[in-house]
């Protein structure tokens, strides 16, 4: 599984245990849930329970921001009432924001810590919905952003981390701001390798990125252009 820390995940964590705070003890209503959009806005919710098969808070975050038309969702976290702090979200919610929102983060407890983890890999072998028209773009850490935008850097290297062939959106967090940079770019294409292929210190700054790659990964070799 593909770990990562961003510098907008404390701020997702924050509003939706500050929501879950304020639940009381109606059983109706025992879990937050938060999402950042690209424009670095914050949609909480809470679920609404019922035995006919009441909304999971994730569900109505989603319609929450559907609502405000905020576009692709980049990261997402439940928490639990009474102190429970960050669940991991059910499978219908997986299949719902790998659908609707392909590249979000989701925000998932790992023993005794809280993790990023791409969507796609809470479901795999999923089933895609055919029909799916997302909005779709590529998130990069905040640090490349002067290299890409000038035209130095056209080439990433990623595992278990899809990436959009074509016209997209290429996201960087702003580590003094909440929120994101962005731009548009357009995939090249994306080429398989093994992580053997690379040389070890090209190897040694992808873990600093996957800490718990295997030393046989296999790669996506992504070239692109703004």
């Amino acid at each position: 599984m593909t770990t990562m820390n961003w510098a907008n995940d404390d701020a997702v964590i924050d509003a939706a245990t500050r929501l879950a705070a304020t639940l009381g003890d109606d059983a109706n209503h025992t879990v937050a849930a938060a999402a950042m959009d690209l424009s670095g806005n914050i949609h909480a919710a809470v679920n609404n329970h019922h035995f006919t098969g009441g909304p999971c808070a994730e569900l109505v975050v989603l319609g929450l921001a559907a609502a405000a038309q905020a576009g692709p969702l980049a990261t997402m976290v439940a928490v639990g009432d009474g102190g429970r702090g960050v669940i991991a979200p059910c499978g219908r919610c997986r299949q719902v924001i790998l659908d609707q929102h392909p590249d979000c983060c989701v925000l998932v407890p790992d023993n005794g810590s809280v993790v990023s983890v791409p969507v796609a890999q809470l479901l795999p072998y999923t089933y895609r919905f055919p029909d799916g028209t997302a909005e779709r773009f590529v998130r990069f850490n905040g640090r490349y952003y002067d290299d890409i935008v000038t035209g130095r850097k056209t080439q990433t290297v990623r595992y278990l981390d899809p990436v959009p062939l074509g016209p997209t959106t290429f996201v960087f967090e702003d580590g003094e701001h909440r929120g994101f940079k962005t731009m548009l770019g357009i995939i090249d294409s994306v080429t398989p390798i093994h992580l053997t292929d690379l040389d070890d210190d090209y190897q040694a700054g992808l873990r600093s990125h996957y800490p718990r790659m295997p030393r046989d990964a296999k790669l996506d070799d992504v070239r692109f252009h703004i």
